[in-house]
C-alpha cells in the first residue's frame, strides 16, 4: 500500500507547448503548503514547479535524477552528510540513488527537471 503524504502533487501536464505559463499567477493562486504541478513536457522529461514550505521526507529514485532550480525563496537539500542551500538563481542536480530531503524553511518557488516517469515521493 502506498503511503499517503500530505502534499498536493498534479502530474498531469497542465501547458501545451506554444501555450504561455504564468509562473507568478499560478503562485499567487497556491494556498497549499507543498504543491508540485508539471507544467509541461519536454521530451522524455518535464518541467514542474514547486511552490514549498517545509519539510519533505526522506527518499531517493534509483532510476532518475532531479534537477532544482530556485526562482524565490531558499531551498535545503538534506543529503546524508551535507545539507546544499540554494537561493534564488542557483540550483542543482540530485544524482540518482541518492538520499535527500528537500525542505524550505520560507515559502519557496522552484522548477524542477525531471523524467515523466519519476515517482514524486521516491522509490
Amino acid at each position: 500500500m502506498a503511503k499517503k503524504y500530505n502534499y498536493v502533487t498534479k502530474l498531469d501536464i497542465k501547458f501545451n507547448h506554444l501555450e504561455r505559463m504564468d509562473i507568478y499567477q499560478m503562485v499567487n493562486e497556491c494556498k497549499d503548503k507543498w504543491f508540485n504541478q508539471s507544467l509541461t513536457q519536454v521530451n522524455e522529461s518535464v518541467v514542474r514547479l514547486g511552490i514549498v514550505e517545509g519539510e519533505y521526507h526522506w527518499h531517493k529514485h534509483d532510476n532518475d535524477d532531479e534537477f532544482f532550480y530556485v526562482i524565490q525563496g531558499q531551498l535545503l537539500i538534506d543529503l546524508e552528510d551535507q545539507t546544499i542551500e540554494l537561493n534564488p538563481n542557483q540550483c542543482v542536480t540530485i544524482s540518482k540513488g541518492v538520499m535527500h530531503r528537500p525542505r524550505a524553511p520560507k515559502k519557496t518557488v522552484m522548477l524542477m527537471i525531471e523524467t515523466n516517469s519519476i515517482q514524486p515521493t521516491g522509490d
